[in-house]
């Protein structure tokens, strides 16, 4: 279903929205406690949502934010879907917050079109200047500004660390939902460029539900030598649970585009840790809430991406990792 910008009070919502940004102060002398929204995929009940509300909340307390005092932070949860992103969004600026933070394309969209004055911190989004959240990363231009996500050509390495994990993989399937990710057909492109290098088929799999998931990995699993790749994607990420029960009953190797993911049970994962980038959006927010503009705040990119191998799932697929792989993760995960 694609995003409708009109829904439910948008035009009244941006007529109370917040005329001008918030004058230059010192986290130890403030007059109010300074109101942070943060918009996360997922949900509150997510395995990774406490490590993640921890690693902002340290990050702003070691600026001089001290949660409760100087500061106030409303936490909502979009759960990749667009009713819940939507009102999500509603939720937080009835609450007239000072900045927002936010990760994710999709609660990143209702934002551009919803919140116009607030300042806004995004995470984890590709090509921010294409989709035209910023003028350019140097200069963003508006009330937008971040961290990117990984660029297009991280595809052929996810195909290069999967083959070097199991080099029994012959055929890749890239698992993306088109709505909620479409980028994602780019790091395929990434991946099928190499392919014939690796002796490896890699075959577009978009999905939109849950059943479209089962299916791709059972009709991978009809012949030896099948493996997944999964850009970041909202969607995907929401059903990760699902996610590793079908890789683990279909015994395929699945490389992931986040952390958390390899960290949660997932075979290996090459990419950006969320947490790590809430903590950098903590130093954004500070410097906003000090009186610094958005559009003066460079949009910084990743620059030092992990790889993640979970040794417990790569034995139960029968899995042996080469000692080069091994000293080359950045973490190990037993």
């Amino acid at each position: 279903m694609p995003f409708d910008t009109r829904r439910r009070g948008f035009l009244i919502l941006l007529g109370c929205a917040a005329t001008g940004w918030p004058p230059a102060t010192s986290a130890q002398q403030v007059d109010r406690a300074r109101r942070i929204g943060v918009l996360l995929n997922g949900s509150a009940g997510d395995p990774d949502a406490s490590s993640c509300i921890r690693a902002f909340q340290e990050g702003l307390e070691k600026l001089g934010w001290m949660v409760g005092r100087s500061s106030q932070i409303d936490y909502r949860w979009s759960a990749d879907e667009v009713d819940a992103t939507t009102a999500a969004v509603e939720e937080l600026l009835s609450l007239t917050p000072d900045v927002i933070v936010s990760d994710g394309r999709p609660a990143l969209e209702a934002l551009r079109h919803a919140a116009l004055t607030i300042p806004v911190v995004f995470m984890e989004i590709d090509r921010p200047v294409f989709y035209g959240f910023v003028e350019s990363l140097t200069h963003p231009g508006g009330n937008m500004t971040g961290f990117t996500g990984l660029e297009p050509s991280v595809g052929a390495k996810w195909l290069e660390l999967l083959k070097g994990i199991a080099p029994g993989v012959t055929r890749i399937a890239v698992i993306f939902n088109p709505r909620t990710a479409p980028s994602a057909v780019l790091f395929s492109l990434s991946a099928e460029a190499v392919a014939p290098r690796f002796a490896v088929e890699v075959i577009r799999a978009p999905v939109y539900e849950p059943a479209d998931i089962e299916a791709v990995m059972t009709m991978l699993a009809q012949e030896p030598g099948g493996g997944l790749v999964l850009p970041i994607d909202p969607f995907t990420t929401v059903r990760r649970s699902l996610v590793f029960e079908l890789a683990a009953r279909n015994r395929l190797p699945a490389i992931y585009g986040v952390r958390n993911s390899a960290v949660a049970g997932g075979l290996a994962s090459y990419g950006i840790d969320l947490v790590g980038q809430l903590r950098l959006a903590a130093g954004y927010v500070d410097r906003i809430l000090r009186g610094e503009k958005p559009f003066d705040l460079q949009v910084r990119e990743p620059t030092n991406l992990k790889l993640v191998i979970n040794l417990k799932t790569a034995k139960a697929l029968g899995l042996e990792i080469p000692p080069t792989l091994l000293a080359l993760a950045n973490e190990l995960v037993e």
